[in-house]
């Protein structure tokens, strides 16, 4: 073999092991971009369920304080002072909701877009209580539903609730007789809004029956 033909197989050596390494590199860069991606990927999902997780929780608190008896004209009319973060849970079950009164030609788009909330969509006799009492909330903290238990507070996305009658005619009761509504009695529908932050906002509704104040 002359020293030419073994001096063009060391240089087609060289070639060939140049484009094995650019191969391997491209499919390394691939590689590397599929596992940033899967990991972008895992990393939505998780946030999307901690969202999730905290809009839920906050909604099943707001249903939570319409359960039992008690309290049941804050059940059935809205007060300011029940959306006061001095409204916490209570181990005897007596718990008072965050129930608004949303004005009627507002009610809809406040239903539809709750994260737009302002203090516009309140009824004025709703806003002069709140403005007496100092209180600047839409939005009720989430306190969990076990109030012996602690709650630990994302300050990242926080969960916050609030309710409203879900019917437009002040009393949301269903089949109720004359003077019934008055009494408290009735099935009452109420629309549950729960969010995490500013980031995820969750509805839910639920009905409620009451058998009336004196019983």
């Amino acid at each position: 073999m002359t020293a030419l033909s073994r001096q063009s197989q060391r240089g087609a050596v060289l070639l060939v092991a140049l484009i094995m390494l650019l191969m391997l590199t491209m499919l390394a860069i691939g590689s590397m971009r599929g596992v940033t991606l899967e990991t972008r990927i895992t990393a939505n999902r998780a946030l999307d369920t901690q969202l999730q997780n905290v809009a839920d929780a906050a909604l099943r608190e707001a249903e939570f304080r319409f359960y039992g008896p008690g309290n049941l004209t804050d059940k059935l009319e809205a007060k300011a002072a029940n959306c006061s973060p001095s409204n916490t849970l209570k181990t005897n079950g007596l718990n008072k909701p965050c129930l608004l009164a949303i004005k009627k030609d507002k009610l809809l788009t406040f239903v539809d877009q709750p994260w737009d909330a302002t203090k516009d969509f309140l009824e004025k006799d709703f806003l002069e209580e709140e403005s007496e009492a100092g209180l600047p909330l839409l939005w009720m903290p989430y306190r969990g539903t076990d109030p012996s238990a602690s709650t630990t507070a994302d300050s990242r996305y926080p969960a916050d609730w609030n309710s409203i009658l879900a019917m437009e005619t002040g009393n949301a009761s269903v089949n109720a007789e004359y003077g019934m509504a008055l009494e408290g009695q009735g099935t009452y529908f109420y629309l549950n809004n729960g969010k995490a932050g500013d980031a995820l906002h969750l509805q839910s509704t639920h009905a409620n029956i009451y058998l009336g104040i004196n019983n």
